[in-house]
């Protein structure tokens, strides 16, 4: 319901972010002054110093390096000295080496003995063409080279082979020719390190084929004297070994024969032993039947013995003599068998160790068969122990005579993997100072400090400028505001300044403190009644009847505000009674045109009340003035009249209004306080400090006083912290201004003479 309080807009609701940036920014639109002068300055001596730099000019050339050179003698021929690489990574490596190289201090003092640098003064100081360098004395070849390094860089080329060669100097020409100079010292330190490492290749090469072609000729040699005292042949020793596995395989076949041949008799003469001698009837081993004699003798025998047998069973005796001579021959039969069983019993018996014999036989050329293997393996091992040696020594005296000659060749070729690409031309123009991007980053830079000033500015500002400031400030309900009036009409008594008369304008009020009456609906008026309203409802059991307005200082208002809220009130149907009890710098006689001979000094005085009261041109509103200023104001209110005075004034009126002195100015209104229903504080947008305003609110809360709320007076709506609010307070036309103005006119004016403009 009311109308004059509006918040600010939430930043915060946006996020932090938003929040911060928004304020930045209002910061900066509100103090554009100090952040234009800030990038103002920041620029100024960003383009004096740049231009007062020495300028720089850069000569650049172009190296193309080759990873993979150049094979005139083939692929096959390979260099002693790589001067390439491999792999992707080998390649990466190869270049920053390289990179590193034609920076390194061996190329800067190859090129500063060549020009003789050091005794260089123009070079040593960096002196521009014309000009004469200041210093006498010379420098180490080693400075001079620290300085030459200083001012070169190398910038690689992206996905290439290529690299650019940069060199900085304040004389164009100086810096092509020194360019020059190190390029061609590079490359030619280049080839010279290629060659350098290929003579000292080949020098070795030539040392190590010496060495081998006498090693060569030694291993030849023992091999030759262990053939000779070992009694080699040129047979192989392949042969050889064939020729005594052949052999250990045929002995071995023999003994295996032989050991078959041995069992067999062994077991023929253990048949022949076994047969049975008694009765030569009974042998029948096939060995014996297989003897004619023996048979014949076998059948003689049992002839013999069948004829004894016969003549036994005929009668005859064994003195007969037909059996005596048939048992005679039966005896001589048998011993004849026997003896002949023995004979070829001792055949079996030769064969056997005939057999064991040629066995035993084997057996000894076996064993010397393999002695002889052996001792061949050993003949072998250490005859290839020589030949290896031979060997290797041979093959190495091979590659090193052909490493040699192809180091020969490419000793003769000189191939190179680096050149120039694009020689350095003299540069036409400086490279430092840049003076567009310095401006540039200066007008950034200034652009940040100014928007930093502004931003720390509004930091250091403590004044009240927005609602939000007041309720938090003080903890006091916020009222409502007042807007600011035409700045050439502010003009009245203010603490600390003289009296002066406001400029009259024809259909302009003639003050700003009776706008509410001779302007009813401007948008002071308005904001005058959202106040009454708020001060209305705030307290609808207990109103407050007798309110005091005070500020915290001087110059805020607060006349101002209590001639609007009385008018207002009035305006409303109500009795009201404007009391000045500001009895050290009176002005609402001013302000009604009144004199001040009686008032509320004279009622104390026992002057009759209706005698001070004063009807003004606003209906239902009486003034009471100060009336002549006394020399103790503080102690009349301390009285028991002033009080008094309070009461009847609570008994005509419907409410009371008093102006008062400023709380920290003096003690006035504290002790006013302590005897209203309610005060209303004023505080000046922009003007009045948080710490002051603070000051005069415990003023009042320590003597127990009401505070009935705050208003905000003399608020310029065309500020950014009033962008979003209060928009219902604005208007197009003037205050005071009459209907003979045009929109456009007042639109046009409105700086200078209206109090809210659009």
């Amino acid at each position: 319901m009311d109308s004059a309080k509006n918040e600010t807009p939430r930043a915060g609701d946006a996020g932090p972010r938003r929040q911060t940036t928004t304020l930045l920014l209002q910061m900066v639109r509100k103090y554009w002054p100090t952040a234009l002068a800030a990038t103002t300055v920041v620029v100024a001596a960003t383009a004096f110093y740049t231009l007062g730099q020495k300028k720089i000019y850069e000569a650049e050339a172009s190296v193309l390096f080759n990873p993979n050179p150049p094979r005139p003698l083939g692929s096959r021929v390979e260099q002693v000295v790589d001067m390439g690489a491999g792999s992707y990574w080998n390649n990466q490596e190869y270049y920053e080496t390289e990179y590193r190289i034609l920076q390194s201090r061996k190329v800067a003092l190859e090129v500063v003995n060549e020009l003789g640098l050091q005794n260089d003064l123009a070079f040593l100081e960096n002196t521009p063409p014309g000009e004469q360098p200041r210093g006498t004395a010379t420098v180490s070849p080693e400075q001079a080279a620290e300085a030459l390094r200083g001012r070169l860089r190398v910038v690689p080329v992206k996905e290439s082979r290529i690299a650019g060669v940069r060199f900085r100097d304040a004389d164009p020409e100086r810096a092509q020719r020194l360019l020059s100079a190190v390029v061609d010292v590079y490359i030619a330190q280049n080839l010279d390190t290629a060659i350098e490492s290929t003579t000292s290749a080949t020098d070795w090469l030539r040392g190590q084929l010496d060495k081998l072609k006498t090693d060569l000729e030694s291993s030849e040699m023992a091999l030759h004297d262990y053939k000779k005292d070992k009694d080699i042949l040129s047979v192989a020793f392949n042969d050889q070994s064939n020729m005594l596995s052949a052999t250990i395989r045929q002995i071995t076949d023999d003994l295996t024969r032989l050991h078959k041949d041995q069992e067999e008799n062994s077991a023929r003469l253990s048949q022949l032993y076994s047969a049975p001698t008694d009765d030569p009837r009974r042998i029948e081993s096939s060995e014996f039947l297989k003897n004619p004699l023996l048979v014949n003798w076998r059948g003689q025998y049992e002839s013999a013995l069948a004829e004894r047998e016969a003549l036994l069973a005929s009668g005859k005796g064994e003195d007969y003599d037909a059996v005596r001579a048939a048992a005679q021959r039966v005896e001589t039969a048998k011993a004849a068998i026997l003896r002949e069983v023995e004979n070829v019993r001792a055949a079996a018996r030769r064969d056997v160790s005939a057999v064991n014999q040629r066995i035993g036989a084997a057996e000894q050329r076996l064993a010397k068969a393999r002695k002889q293997a052996h001792e061949l393996n050993l003949l072998e091992i250490e005859y290839d122990r020589l030949q290896r040696q031979k060997d290797n020594t041979e093959k190495l005296y091979g590659l090193v005579l052909e490493r040699t000659k192809e180091t020969d060749l490419a000793q003769l070729l000189r191939v190179n993997n680096i050149r120039v690409l694009d020689r350095p031309l003299v540069p036409g123009t400086p490279v430092h100072p840049r003076v567009p991007v310095n401006i540039a980053l200066g007008l950034f830079a200034g652009l940040l400090l100014g928007a930093a000033a502004a931003f720390l500015r509004g930091l250091l500002d403590r004044t009240i400028k927005v609602p939000d400031d007041l309720e938090q400030e003080l903890g006091a309900t916020f009222l409502g505001l007042l807007p600011v009036v035409a700045r050439h009409s502010e003009h009245g008594a203010v603490y600390g300044r003289k009296s002066r008369r406001r400029v009259k304008t024809e259909g302009r009020p003639s003050s700003p403190e009776l706008m509410v009456h001779d302007q009813p609906t401007s948008g002071m008026a308005e904001a005058a009644r959202a106040i009454r309203t708020n001060l209305m409802f705030m307290a609808p059991d207990h109103p407050y009847r007798l309110l005091l307005v005070t500020s915290a200082g001087p110059v805020e208002g607060k006349t101002t505000v209590a001639c609007s809220i009385a008018v207002a009130m009035a305006q409303a149907g109500q009795r009201v009674v404007l009391v000045d009890c500001d009895l050290r710098r009176p002005r609402i006689h001013r302000v009604f045109a009144e004199s001040n001979d009686r008032g509320v000094t004279t009622v104390l005085m026992d002057m009759a009340l209706d005698d001070a009261l004063v009807e003004t041109q606003v209906p239902n509103l009486t003034v009471i003035t100060s009336g002549p200023v006394p020399p103790n104001p503080a102690e009349l209110f301390h009285s028991d009249r002033f009080r008094r005075l309070l009461e009847d004034l609570k008994g005509r009126f419907d409410r009371v209004v008093i102006d008062s002195p400023p709380v920290v100015a003096v003690t006035d209104a504290t002790i006013l306080s302590t005897l209203v229903d309610g005060t209303v504080v004023v505080a000046r947008a922009f003007h009045t400090r948080k710490e002051l305003a603070r000051h005069a609110v415990r003023s009042i809360r320590d003597v127990d006083g009401k505070i009935a709320g705050t208003v905000l007076n003399a608020v310029d709506f065309s500020r950014l912290e009033y962008k979003y609010s209060y928009y219902y307070y604005q208007r197009d036309e003037y205050y005071g201004q009459t209907g003979r103005h045009s929109r456009d006119a007042s639109r046009r004016e409105r700086h200078d003479e209206t109090a809210s403009p659009d």
